[in-house]
């Protein structure tokens, strides 16, 4: 996709985002990609990403419970490892995250 594709497709990913989510998006002028009363929002659209892996490994192992990838970087403190939920898991933990 050329650039301006790549642009498109990811202002449309926040509108998704921030719909989904009840907030604003605010794109490149408040620094965040979706203004949310509790949440700072920024949003990656790919055409693949390796957590995919991941995350079919943890659907694999999960059994009925909700699949989490923790992802631990070396030498940097646990309480910085990210935490991937898919979106869906996250609504269902938290609820709807509107304010």
């Amino acid at each position: 996709m050329n650039p301006a594709g790549n642009r498109r497709r990811g202002k449309d990913a926040e509108r998704a985002v921030a719909k989904r989510l009840g907030g604003r998006r605010t794109g490149v002028l408040g620094g965040e990609d979706v203004s949310h009363p509790i949440l700072s929002v920024e949003v990656k659209s790919r055409k693949s990403f390796s957590g995919e892996r991941f995350m079919a490994q943890a659907k694999r192992h999960s059994n009925d419970k909700i699949p989490a990838v923790i992802v631990h970087v070396l030498n940097k403190p646990h309480g910085q490892d990210l935490v991937i939920l898919e979106l869906a898991d996250f609504e269902d933990l938290f609820g709807k995250v509107k304010r």
